[in-house]
């Protein structure tokens, strides 16, 4: 494989990537690569900089130090990049952000009418395409406040979806759902994964991690701690604060 080819296969790049809050240390030279159609789930204990990490890759946080570059654009002050950066990545919270006085089909079909310029006609045939993917296309003309924590949650994977990202950023999706709603959106999340989307995956949903990561991705107090394959972190996992975090969530 050429040089450049290799390049051309990389969705993001992380170097010494570092930030603070005020005098909190939150990152701590994180270099991560990650591959096109890669799977990566990152795991540790609240507060080790799971989050905030993620979010520095399209700007919601910014870095202090180091360089973050996205499917070949670098993330810097020019707003064109940032702009370029967030139309390539799809990002789904924790909480659900939908409009509540809007249809399901006006949520997801919102932002390709807007930022893509889509004719209604347009932008809600994708919209519903999408509601499709995510298993839920009965419920379009409804409200948000109509359906269950885990299909808001599939409506607004459909909304990140619509934009046709590169990329697609969960940041622990299923934490503030019921127990028996967390399956059905990691069934979506599964299928996502098993299409060839690149996926960044906040979680501590193991069973999700054995089964679709590439890489796992262990954090505590800023610093990745361990890295490695399902398989290798689960079995044999190196580092004693990997071993005692998955002695407790396993």
């Amino acid at each position: 494989m050429s040089a450049q080819s290799v390049e051309n296969d990389v969705m993001i790049q992380t170097t010494d990537v570092e930030k603070w809050f005020g005098s909190l240390h939150v990152l701590q030279g994180i270099s991560v690569t990650i591959k096109k159609g890669e799977v990566v789930v990152i795991f540790g204990p609240s507060g080790s900089g799971k989050s905030t990490f993620i979010r520095t890759l399209n700007r919601l946080e910014e870095h202090h130090r180091g360089e973050i570059v996205v499917d070949g654009t670098v993330l810097d002050n020019d707003v064109r990049n940032i702009e370029t950066i967030r139309s390539e990545i799809g990002m789904v919270f924790q909480q659900f952000n939908l409009f509540p006085h809007k249809s399901v089909i006006d949520n997801v079909a919102m932002a390709p009418r807007l930022v893509r310029k889509m004719s209604k006609t347009e932008a809600d045939e994708l919209a519903m395409s999408m509601l499709e993917l995510v298993k839920i296309p009965e419920q379009a003309y409804k409200f948000p406040g109509q359906l269950s924590g885990g299909q808001q949650q599939r409506v607004a994977i459909a909304r990140a979806l619509a934009m046709r990202p590169k990329i697609m950023m969960f940041d622990e999706p299923t934490s503030a759902l019921d127990p028996e709603m967390i399956a059905e959106v990691l069934d979506v999340m599964i299928d996502l994964a098993k299409s060839g989307m690149t996926m960044i995956v906040v979680t501590h949903e193991m069973g999700f991690a054995r089964e679709v990561a590439d890489r796992l991705l262990m954090f505590d107090e800023g610093k990745i701690v361990e890295e490695g394959t399902p398989d290798k972190m689960f079995d044999n996992p190196q580092h004693d604060r990997t071993k005692e975090f998955l002695s407790r969530v396993l």
